[in-house]
C-alpha cells in the first residue's frame, strides 16, 4: 500500500507565498514521477507541476516562473513552492505519484489540501 500525506496550504493574500509538502510512505520506495494537481471549485483537476526521478520538471503555463517543484528521492517527498500567488490559484491541491510497474502505470493520490488566495 502507498500513502501520500500533504501538508502546508491555507489562506494567503495575493502576492504572498505558500509551500506545500507531500510525503510518500508504503511499499514503493521510488516513484517515476511525483507532482501536484489542483482542482478549483466546480472545475476539473489539472496538472500544476511534476518532476521525474531524474529531476526533469514540467509546469503548467499559468504557474511558470511563480511555482517551483522539488523532490527528495531519499525521503520520498515532493514540495511545491508557490510565490506571487494569485486569486486564480485558489483550489484544492493534490499530491500525485506515478509508478511504472510490470503492468503499466499506477497512480497514487493524496487527500488534498486547500489553498485560498484573496485579492
Amino acid at each position: 500500500q502507498v500513502r501520500l500525506v500533504e501538508s502546508g496550504g491555507g489562506f494567503m493574500q495575493a502576492g504572498g507565498s505558500l509551500r506545500l509538502s507531500c510525503a510518500a510512505s508504503g511499499s514503493i520506495r521510488s516513484f517515476n514521477t511525483m507532482g501536484w494537481f489542483r482542482q478549483p471549485p466546480g472545475k476539473q483537476r489539472d496538472l500544476v507541476a511534476s518532476i521525474s526521478s531524474g529531476g526533469y520538471e514540467n509546469y503548467a503555463e499559468s504557474v511558470k516562473g511563480r511555482f517551483t517543484i522539488s523532490r527528495d528521492n531519499a525521503k520520498n517527498t515532493v514540495d511545491l513552492q508557490m510565490n506571487s500567488l494569485k486569486p486564480e490559484d485558489t483550489a484544492v491541491y493534490f499530491c500525485n505519484a506515478v509508478y511504472y510497474g510490470s503492468r503499466g502505470p499506477n497512480f497514487y493520490w493524496g487527500q488534498g489540501t486547500q489553498v485560498t488566495v484573496s485579492s
